[in-house]
């Protein structure tokens, strides 16, 4: 039964809002009155409409702006003072900050943040002390605290940034878990997956590792790009599937690098797509060699199409992957340590085969996406009841 209360979701830019939470404000909305909040884009009206809900559109940056940050920060107190909400739910750095803060000064009951990836994880000097205290200030503001994984929940205790009471994760993580229905193998796929073979100019010969996201430095792509030109050299059939756009203005990749991409005949640059479906379907593993991740959908999915997957030892990533039983774990940065890994699921048939048998079923049962929702929604009627709220 739908509840009059307002529930109000807040995440810095609208495409975390289609991607990270596709489908959950729709499942909400039928609980509660749901508006969405983000900065302005058509892509926040496109969102509203795909998942019926309410929007409202505040500008807000990713990077450390004080005179717009103030602005949006008031623009926020004035949205809620209106709305009047009983939770607010907020993700992504900024947008926790800004709407947390908001929230508090705005004396709304519930204050959520979920806590995905930690762009201070690989900030040193002055920059990581004064993301440290704006993490800390987010937390001191929300009323509770959802790291999306456990190894980041301990990261949190470790920096002492929240106290471990007013923590959670739920399930076993994710923000969104994964609809295991609609990444799954069917005959559209396959006919799609058969085009793009075609047109790549793969043969039944070829092992495609695969590699879904945007191609910065910091997702390791410089180092999966020397390791897959090592590993060539053995094995003249393999191929470097990169699925995902650069990001020249944020997290440039080094020129040698680029210039591989463009000209190496043995891997091939796809793009930003809309549907990875098709793609993960051509390839035979995931290569994953991120520095730092929240808890990333990349892995769970390519598991949803029974791809092992090469991942390293960080937040989410090894979680998901379970070293030896649905993939490989090895350390950040390290060409050598990729180049094994790619080597050992090229000529250990066996293992190979194993963590394929077991990468589908590992995903469905820990991270099915109605189960995390159904959790999600137990707790804000939970602290609606903590609260004396009627939902």
């Amino acid at each position: 039964m739908k509840s009059s209360n307002k529930l109000i979701r807040i995440t810095t830019v609208p495409v975390s809002l289609s991607v990270l939470l596709k489908d959950q404000l729709r499942y909400m909305s039928d609980h509660f009155e749901v508006l969405a909040v983000s900065s302005p884009d058509k892509m926040l009206e496109q969102v509203g409409a795909r998942e019926g809900v309410r929007t409202a559109p505040v500008p807000m940056t990713r990077a450390i702006t004080p005179v717009k940050d103030i602005k949006a920060l008031w623009k926020l107190y004035r949205l809620l003072k209106k709305e009047k909400p009983a939770i607010v739910h907020t993700h992504t750095p900024k947008a926790g900050l800004l709407g947390m803060m908001a929230s508090r000064l705005a004396g709304v009951p519930v204050r959520m943040h979920t806590v995905a990836g930690m762009p201070l994880m690989e900030n040193t000097g002055m920059k990581r002390k004064v993301l440290d205290f704006v993490e800390r200030l987010t937390y001191s503001c929300a009323t509770h605290v959802y790291p999306n994984s456990k190894v980041l929940a301990g990261f949190i205790l470790d920096n002492h940034f929240c106290r471990e009471q007013k923590m959670k994760v739920l399930g076993n993580g994710s923000s969104n878990g994964i609809n295991t229905r609609f990444f799954q193998p069917g005959e559209e796929l396959s006919k799609t997956a058969s085009e793009l073979r075609k047109k790549f100019g793969l043969t039944d010969k070829d092992f495609v590792f695969v590699f879904v996201g945007r191609l910065v430095k910091d997702k390791g792509i410089e180092e999966l790009v020397e390791a897959f030109s090592e590993v060539k050299g053995k094995h003249p059939n393999i191929k470097l599937l990169l699925v995902g756009p650069y990001e020249p203005e944020r997290d440039p990749l080094a020129p040698a690098t680029h210039t591989i991409i463009e000209t190496d005949k043995s891997i091939i640059h796809a793009g930003f797509q809309q549907d990875i479906r098709p793609f993960l379907m051509i390839s035979q593993a995931l290569a994953f060699p991120s520095y730092r991740e929240g808890f990333p959908n990349v892995p769970m999915q390519a598991g949803c199409f029974n791809l092992p997957s090469i991942v390293t030892d960080i937040n989410g990533c090894n979680e998901i992957i379970e070293d030896g039983r649905n993939g490989l774990i090895i350390p950040a940065k390290s060409v050598p340590d990729l180049q094994n890994a790619m080597n050992r699921l090229l000529t250990d048939t066996s293992l190979y085969l194993t963590l394929q048998s077991n990468a589908r079923k590992m995903i469905v049962d820990r991270y099915e996406q109605k189960y995390l929702w159904e959790l999600l929604l137990k707790e804000y009627h939970d602290h609606l009841k903590a609260h004396a709220i009627v939902s």
